[in-house]
C-alpha cells in the first residue's frame, strides 16, 4: 500500500471509542455550555470522520490519511451506495475540519449550528452503527 494509506493497526471497537470521547465532549458542551460553538463543530466533524472510518476498517478496506468527510464518505458509497443518503450531512461537517481550527478569514460558529453539526453526526453515528451491525 501507498504510504499515505493509514494501516488498520486500530480495530472497529477501537474507533468507536475515540468517536464516543469526541461525542461525549460535544454533548457536554452543548448541555452546560463549558466551551465554544466552534469546539462542538469541530468535535462533530471528528465524531464522524472517526465513525466513517470504522466502517471502512469493518469491511477490511484501506484508506488514505485524510480527514475531509466527504471524501471518506466516497469510499464508503463504493462499498454501499446506500452511504449517499448522508451526503447533505457530510457536506456540512466537511468544512469544520479547517474552520475551526484556523483563525483569521474563517467565522465563528453560532449555538444553533453547534446543535446542527452534532445532529449531522449523530445521524451518520447512527447510519454506520446499523450498517456495521446488520
Amino acid at each position: 500500500m501507498p504510504d499515505d494509506f493509514l494501516p488498520q493497526e486500530l480495530n472497529v471497537r477501537e474507533w468507536f471509542e475515540r468517536a464516543e470521547d469526541d461525542e461525549k465532549n460535544a454533548r457536554s458542551i452543548l448541555k452546560h455550555r463549558d466551551g465554544t460553538p466552534n469546539g462542538v463543530c469541530f468535535l462533530s466533524q471528528q465524531m464522524s470522520e472517526k465513525h466513517l472510518k470504522a466502517y471502512l476498517v469493518a469491511r477490511k478496506r484501506w484508506f488514505p490519511k485524510i480527514h475531509p468527510i466527504d471524501k471518506l464518505l466516497e469510499l464508503c458509497r463504493d462499498i454501499d451506495d446506500s452511504f449517499n443518503a448522508l451526503k447533505r450531512d457530510a457536506v456540512y461537517l466537511a468544512d469544520f475540519y479547517v474552520q475551526t481550527r484556523y483563525p483569521g478569514d474563517y467565522p465563528e460558529f453560532t449555538w444553533p449550528e453547534a446543535e446542527q453539526a452534532y445532529e449531522a453526526a449523530t445521524r451518520i453515528k447512527n447510519f454506520v452503527l446499523e450498517k456495521i451491525n446488520n
